[in-house]
């Protein structure tokens, strides 16, 4: 017995990746059922606007449902039409009786696909802006918690200056803070539908098209469009899958940072470990690898390799091509899929990520007080010396204290510029990283209020 085109499944996607939740809207089911909604919107306009009655109407109504008209069934059908949302037709005809004639009355196919995509990608939105709000939530909760938490800054993969765990996070919180934003004002541009036939003149649907598109679009809580082709602008969909691939880097940006932080030799933050079943090597019986992290790393490059097949797609011959059609298959619904699947996994990382603070402080001691440079040379401007001065006293005073594997605090009491300044007492208050963070804690504080402010919207 020979394999059906659905018992065989090649993506990861369908056995490896992904939330139900997400793929539900973008399965084959999920189109078929948003397609039959939109044929039975087209219907109930048609009716309001006195062209079917109100008998057909509701007989339609009533066939409109995957379990009266299958995917199935309209799978069978397409084999021989060739054509899919003819298919569709067909198999709500062979349901419909007498009401089958009112079915695609005056539509294009693409008047049903683009319309049936725009409420895959409404639906999508929910589910994206609920994840990205749980993954803000998170990240403010741990930002407030380490607050004021020391560590070092790092530039260049090298010890900069003092900074806490709290404004780390900080910053991220706000960047998410701005895809949640950028998602609310994007949705009314990506969740247009279109319903003015062959090539946009609406004279198929006679003297109300325009009426005709607004009832059906406004009844499924999709936005209507001024002027469209055969399809929806594709500048749509690029606006969406942009937004995906960017909100897709900054979870990458997270992550990585986290896996950074968690590399053996600095051992700062860490990815949660089940210490008494996880495996993290099949060889190294010690490793506690970061693989959550990783993974949602990995799926967010493939995210952002929707970018470019997404732009070609809007590149159509005349008023359509169909060239668009096979490539939108996977922009939109593998874009979606993964984003909220990394999403998913970045906040169970940093919900359970471990902050070793007694660490924090010590890779600060293993600098031996040349991050805290910067700090004494401000100090030594307030006290009377010239910047420039008080930079180079501060800079050959690191350099010895890196050839002679010294403190810098050593290296500064040797200079007698420096100690005709400040007294010695003064001098190792200067040394302490909880005196040079600046507004961090202030900063903390007010990008939670800020991110509590944008999601109750």
């Amino acid at each position: 017995m020979g394999l059906g085109p659905h018992d065989v499944s090649v993506s990861p996607i369908d056995y490896r990746y992904g939330r139900p939740e997400a793929k539900a809207i973008w399965s084959r089911e999920g189109r078929h059922s948003r397609q039959l909604a939109v044929e039975r919107a087209l219907v109930s306009a048609h009716a309001k606007m006195g062209r079917v009655s109100a008998e057909h109407d509701d007989e339609i109504g009533r066939i409109s449902v995957p379990e009266i008209v299958t995917a199935d069934r309209v799978d069978e059908i397409e084999q021989v039409t060739r054509h899919d949302i003819m298919a569709l037709t067909k198999a709500m005809a062979e349901q419909a009786g007498d009401a089958a004639w009112c079915i695609h009355l005056g539509a294009t196919s693409n008047d049903i696909v683009d319309t049936a995509v725009a409420l895959q990608i409404k639906d999508s939105l929910s589910v994206q802006k609920e994840a990205l709000s749980t993954l803000i939530g998170t990240l403010s909760d741990l930002a407030g918690r380490e607050r004021d938490t020391v560590m070092l800054g790092r530039t260049h993969g090298q010890a900069a200056v003092p900074i806490t765990f709290g404004l780390k996070i900080a910053v991220f919180i706000d960047e998410f803070v701005r895809h949640y934003e950028r998602l609310l004002e994007a949705e009314g541009r990506v969740t247009a539908g279109k319903f003015l036939g062959a090539v946009g003149t609406g004279a198929a649907q006679g003297e109300g098209a325009m009426e005709l598109q607004r009832l059906i679009l406004e009844s499924l809580g999709l936005s209507v469009p001024v002027a469209t082709t055969q399809v929806v602008g594709r500048d749509r969909y690029i606006e969406w899958v942009s937004w995906m691939a960017n909100t897709a880097t900054s979870v990458e940006k997270l992550l990585q940072e986290i896996r950074n932080l968690q590399r053996s030799e600095i051992a700062e933050v860490s990815e949660w470990f089940d210490v008494k079943n996880q495996v993290g090597s099949s060889t190294m019986a010690h490793k506690r690898n970061p693989i959550t992290a990783e993974n949602a790393c990995g799926l967010a490059r493939i995210v952002r390799s929707m970018i470019i097949p997404s732009y070609e797609n809007a590149l159509l011959w005349h008023e359509r091509d169909l060239a668009n059609s096979s490539a939108e298959r996977f922009t939109l619904s593998h874009s979606m899929i993964l984003l909220d699947d990394i999403l998913w996994k970045c906040n169970r990382v940093m919900s359970r990520c471990v902050v070793d603070q007694e660490r924090m402080l010590a890779n600060i001691e293993s600098q031996h007080g040349l991050v805290m440079a910067e700090k004494v040379m401000l100090a030594l401007v307030d006290v009377g010396m010239h910047r420039d001065a008080a930079h180079e006293a501060l800079r050959v005073a690191s350099m010895k204290a890196l050839s002679d594997g010294c403190n810098l605090l050593e290296t500064c009491k040797l200079d007698t510029q420096i100690m005709s300044l400040v007294s010695e007492a003064e001098l190792v208050e200067m040394f302490d990283p909880r005196g040079h963070l600046g507004l961090s804690g202030e900063i903390v504080d007010a990008t939670i209020s800020r991110a509590e402010s944008v999601l109750s919207r």
